[in-house]
């Protein structure tokens, strides 16, 4: 359904920049959907403002994408890049700089998807001040994410308290799985809407180029293995288990194996210090001449690196839904994932790739292995991945779900403007998270 350019739509995303460079710290998945969510809901006609944290002084306060499409940088706390884990203390001080915005322009949004649990507390507060309808897309889940990590941060129980409220009070909770969704019904409420749509790709750039000419490009072997990894360096992305499972493949030795690891990191933080641990593990394993490890790779590359691949592993503890898998799949590439959370969903087993144990490297071994001594299967996995994206999950296909999603909502009667005075208020309720997290009982792991 095509939206008039009367419609205005708020995608709010605190801590996911959707203008910033894919692969700088903190920028990822969430990212790359806000923004194409956003540009394909444009060409709808929807007029698209996407809100978030301006990070540095030098960074633009408004950039437009497109003619309908833009993204406005709020500061809220101070101009430096600040982890997601102690960003809600600044989360009031982003609500009156969204309110200001509106009275400023003329503009009230009627509607507003927000991504991540820091924006769901936004966008709830929002709703109760002017009445506002909300969409909300999780991204992650704390029920979740806090079953796979060791050290539980002070904010947890704030954040699972804040995603049990958004399920129970937005008008609605997209899901981009069916995996997802049951999680949510499972960990987190049995109260409130759900509705289904996937992430999408762009699969006219990811497809673009056949693979004889994308390892000409990168001046990899015709002959040569490839196994690619890309994504974050984070230990929750199982990094090590498809570097451990390419060490002990049968190919080892006998063939040109390789194994490329896409993705950036920054020395000191935590994706800088995740990257060290790998290169160790690589040493360790003697796997230096047949591993690469290009850095970060910008929109403009990675689908000639995806080309250039036999086969693109995603090795992760838990995905929601998991964008490289359908970036490499679109890209006429078999993938080898673990069977968890959206990656059950994207990567169909034995038809368009190969689903394992999370962390099971004799599977994920026995998976690569599978794919790269069998060409011909490997082909037929590679052009059932492809089509299978090209009909579930192109953005424009995405933007057309939500458009008429958003427009159902928008023909429901408006909530007139309800406490201003909530305002004075928001502060108390963040003044002390940390403090009163700490005297929770801890998270059962």
């Amino acid at each position: 359904m095509n939206a008039t350019t009367e419609q205005r739509i708020a995608l709010i995303s605190v801590h996911g920049d959707p203008a910033i460079e894919i692969g700088k710290e903190e920028a990822g998945g969430q990212n790359v959907y806000v923004r194409n969510v956003g540009e394909a809901l444009a060409r709808l006609g929807w007029q698209v403002d996407m809100f978030t944290r301006q990070v540095s002084a030098e960074q633009e306060t408004i950039v437009q994408h497109s003619p309908n499409c833009r993204t406005i940088r709020f500061q809220a706390g101070p101009l430096e890049f600040v982890p997601r884990d102690n960003l809600f203390v600044y989360l009031p001080e982003f609500i009156e700089k969204f309110r200001q915005f509106q009275q400023e322009n003329g503009i009230t949004y009627h509607l507003v998807h927000t991504n991540y649990w820091l924006s769901s507390w936004v966008g709830m507060q929002i709703k109760k001040i002017q009445g506002s309808k909300q969409v909300h897309t999780y991204h992650s889940l704390g029920a979740v994410k806090y079953n796979t990590i060791d050290n539980i941060p002070a904010i947890a129980s704030k954040r699972l308290a804040v995603e049990k409220e958004v399920l129970e009070t937005a008008e609605t909770i997209v899901a981009t799985s069916p995996q997802e969704k049951q999680h949510m019904r499972s960990l987190v409420s049995t109260k409130g809407n759900i509705d289904i749509i996937p992430c999408g790709t762009d699969i006219r750039q990811f497809g673009s180029i056949d693979r004889e000419a994308a390892r000409a490009k990168l001046g990899i072997a015709p002959d040569a293995k490839v196994v690619l990894y890309v994504g974050r360096f984070d230990p929750r992305k199982g990094i090590e288990t498809v570097v451990r499972a390419v060490g002990a493949s049968k190919l080892r030795g006998s063939e040109n194996l390789q194994l490329i690891i896409g993705g950036g990191s920054t020395p000191g933080n935590s994706d800088g210090i995740e990257r060290d641990r790998i290169e160790g593990i690589i040493n360790e394993l003697g796997m230096n001449d047949m591993t690469t490890l290009p850095g970060r790779l910008c929109q403009t590359v990675l689908p000639t690196y995806y080309a250039a691949a036999d086969v693109c592993v995603v090795p992760s503890h838990y995905e929601p839904f998991g964008l490289v898998a359908i970036e490499a799949m679109a890209s006429g590439t078999p993938v080898i994932a673990s069977d968890v959370g959206g990656l059950q969903f994207t990567v169909v087993s034995e038809k368009t790739g190969i689903l394992a144990p999370p962390r099971d490297v004799p599977a994920f071994t026995d998976a690569i292995d599978r794919i790269l001594m069998n060409p011909e299967w490997r082909e037929q996995l590679g052009k059932a991945a492809r089509e299978r994206v090209i009909s579930k999950f192109s953005w424009d296909g995405v933007a057309s779900q939500l458009s008429e999603l958003y427009t159902q909502l928008l023909e429901l009667p408006v909530v007139p403007d309800l406490v201003p005075a909530l305002v004075s208020s928001l502060e108390k309720s963040v003044a002390q998270p940390a403090a009163q997290v700490s005297k929770e009982p801890a998270l059962q792991r």
